[in-house]
């Protein structure tokens, strides 16, 4: 008898059905055999398999065991095909009846003692069973909660093989998974922009950035709360919208992070420099999410930017332009997406006191050269807010006023962004800094002073391209909707100039002039008008 079963298998973050086929055959030596591109984590399941079922009390058959994996053009890389193999022999063999799993999509990985642990992707194997019209799906209780916040689907799950056997041998209801709902604990209270002191220009920029999604390179001297700020920028920014949810749920899900159900913070990544391009971007054989998909609808936070390997920097181009990640193999492509907000730090030179008037810069001519050429021209066109964090006096580090919480900032952020999204609905963008070609000619109407402008400084400032031309006016974009206007005036291109007046590392004396307008009178707990 040939017993099938409805299983799946991840691409990318994303699962398709495999056809799990399985008979069974008198022969003289008993064996088990995998066909259908199985890998090795598949093959040595007939261990596992075993194993589980002489401790469930129903050993594995002295015959001919073959089971197919189908489509067969397809590399099959999970353990999760253990529970459907297992039970799929036991229907190959007449204890149980195969009615009773019919429209279920089954996964699980088999402990040698018939536990069933967590699996990865089973948010995607959820949304699966959804999409292809099937009733449930069955699947390790550690990952039901997981499976459980797609609607329209019955979730079972157990922690033994052993409970969903005896449930199909007495007909009873296959096990419902008990669990509770786990919410992360709200961010710690000692994580706030108020804890900030002086600094307005970083803030401020930071908030702009938030705003309308922009990327950010903080440069200064060592030690003076660059990654202080970077750290806080997940308290600015909104709450995870459900389908932002789902959307960065299923990456996490795909390296198995997602352990507690939908991820509802948004995300925070900072890898260290000597991360490898493939671990940043994505990768391996199957390709599996990097950093940056791990950033997805959060925050990447790179800080020493120049100490990064010069090709995997250069490796950010593809997501920061287009979003996503695209990963290329002899088998296929597989793309993942890539929506974050870059915010990276970095020295003005290699010893780091460039232009600070604490101690005398020691690095010479070439050392600067060098340092400057670690991040291409390229790249640095993708950032568009590039400020200069100066130091504090003792005095202003020593000032026990609070600066502005963190909560004012999010209010601000939060009206902004809504502004963005109802004009923008139409455009497939949700801010900003995804603005379209067709998008920006609709939304971006610059006033005739603001034109004039913009051309006297294509004029003067001759290394602006047409992407960074365009940037800027995006840029100007989220400025004119901070201070409520609907049209891009002259003093919304002038700020977002001076945003980009840093170039980069591309500075003797760095320096940032921001508009006063801008700023409280107080210039330490300096904010957005």
């Amino acid at each position: 008898m040939i017993a099938t079963l409805h299983s799946c298998a991840l691409l990318g973050i994303d699962a398709y059905r495999v056809l799990v086929e399985v008979v069974t055959a008198p022969g003289q030596l008993p064996s088990y055999n995998v066909v259908g591109l199985a890998a090795a984590s598949v093959r040595e399941g007939a261990a596992r398999i075993r194993s589980a079922l002489e401790h469930a009390g129903h050993p594995l058959p002295r015959k001919k065991v073959t089971v197919n994996l189908a489509p067969a053009d397809r590399r099959k890389d999970s353990a999760a095909f253990d529970l459907p193999i297992a039970l799929a022999v036991l229907i190959a063999e007449g204890v149980l009846e195969p009615d009773r799993l019919a429209g279920l999509l089954l996964l699980g990985e088999l402990g040698l003692d018939g536990s069933l642990r967590p699996v990865r992707g089973a948010l995607a194997a959820s949304l699966l069973a959804r999409q292809v019209g099937m009733r449930g799906i069955v699947l390790p209780a550690a990952s039901a909660a997981e499976a459980s916040e797609v609607e329209g689907i019955e979730v079972f799950g157990a922690d033994h093989i052993g409970d969903i056997i005896r449930s199909l041998l007495a007909d009873v209801e296959l096990p419902r998974p008990t669990f509770s709902t786990y919410e992360r604990a709200a961010q710690a209270p000692h994580i706030d922009m108020s804890d900030v002191r002086g600094q307005p220009a970083a803030r401020i920029a930071l908030e702009v950035a938030v705003a309308g999604g922009h990327n950010l390179l903080m440069v200064g001297a060592p030690g003076i709360g660059k990654t202080m700020l970077a750290r806080r920028i997940p308290t600015i920014l909104p709450p995870l919208e459900r389908d932002e949810s789902i959307e960065t749920t299923k990456v996490y899900s795909a390296v198995g992070l997602a352990q507690h159900g939908l991820v509802h913070e948004r995300p925070f990544r900072s890898p260290h420099h000597t991360i490898s391009k493939s671990a940043l971007v994505g990768g391996s054989s199957p390709p599996r999410p990097g950093e940056v998909s791990l950033a997805h609808n959060g925050v990447l936070f790179l800080d020493e930017l120049p100490e990064f390997g010069r090709s995997t920097v250069e490796a950010l181009r593809q997501p920061l332009e287009d979003r996503e990640v695209s990963i290329g193999r002899a088998t296929g492509s597989v793309t993942f997406p890539a929506s974050f907000l870059l915010a990276a730090s970095a020295n003005p030179c290699p010893c780091g006191w460039l232009g600070s008037d604490q101690k005398v810069c020691t690095c010479s001519a070439g050392a600067l050269e060098r340092y400057r050429h670690k991040l291409s021209g390229p790249l640095l066109d993708r950032v568009d807010i590039q400020v200069f964090v100066p130091h504090l006096s003792i005095k202003q580090m020593r000032d026990s006023t609070a600066g502005e919480a963190s909560d004012l900032v999010r209010e601000r952020v939060v009206r902004v962004r809504e502004v963005q999204r109802q004009r923008l609905q139409g455009f497939g963008a949700r801010l900003n800094a995804e603005m379209s070609p067709r998008a920006m000619r609709a939304t971006c109407v610059l006033t005739d002073r603001a034109e004039r402008e913009l051309e006297r400084l294509c004029r003067v400032r001759v290394a602006l391209s047409g992407r960074g031309i365009d940037r800027l006016i995006k840029l100007a974009r989220t400025l004119a909707d901070l201070d409520g206007a609907e049209k891009i005036d002259m003093d919304a291109i002038r700020e977002a100039a001076g945003y980009r007046a840093l170039d980069g590392l591309h500075v003797r004396s760095p320096t940032l002039r921001l508009p006063l307008a801008r700023m409280t009178s107080d210039p330490a707990t300096a904010t957005l008008s």
